[in-house]
């Protein structure tokens, strides 16, 4: 197997992407944070006391996603020519989902920008509503799907079956 952020002698490099050819490449990723009954009202009925809790998390998330190429070595700063944070309130586990929709015209995948996202956003969530519940759990972060590049489109079967 070859490891591609690694030279022949055995330092780490980022990958030439030179040669390879620019495509519309897009991934979308998701994640949670389950909260107690008490602090997920608050959030849904906008009476958390630092503000707008979606709101802030978004906005969060999509600046994340922006500074992925400083966060993660190796990554590839690249053109983002879309990003937004979504979210679905799930009443029955007092859960939040995250969703990340990352879109980008470039030699190389998107789905580290996409990930970060959902990853901050859901960090956005946890700072905010801190004082209210510190049993919050982050979690069940993965890759949904993503499209373009040689490798094509890619669907997480095992999410698909799981959740579907």
């Amino acid at each position: 197997m070859d490891f591609t952020h690694f030279d022949s002698k055995g330092n780490a490099v980022m990958i030439d992407v030179t040669d390879k050819q620019e495509t519309q490449r897009t991934a979308i990723a998701k994640g949670s944070i389950y909260l107690s009954q008490k602090c997920y009202e608050k959030v849904k009925m906008g009476k958390m006391q630092k503000g707008d809790v979606l709101s802030v998390a978004r906005i969060a998330g999509i600046m994340g996603a922006k500074k992925t190429s400083e966060l993660i070595p190796l990554c590839h700063n690249i053109p983002l020519t879309k990003l937004t944070i979504d979210f679905e309130m799930l009443d029955d586990s007092y859960e939040i989902k995250a969703i990340c929709l990352a879109k980008t015209d470039a030699k190389t995948g998107v789905e580290m920008e996409a990930l970060t996202g959902v990853q901050i956003a859901l960090l956005t969530i946890y700072d905010m509503c801190k004082a209210v519940d510190k049993t919050m759990e982050i979690g069940n972060i993965y890759l949904e799907k993503k499209t373009g590049g040689k490798s094509g489109t890619f669907i997480n079967q095992k999410k698909v079956n799981h959740e579907g």
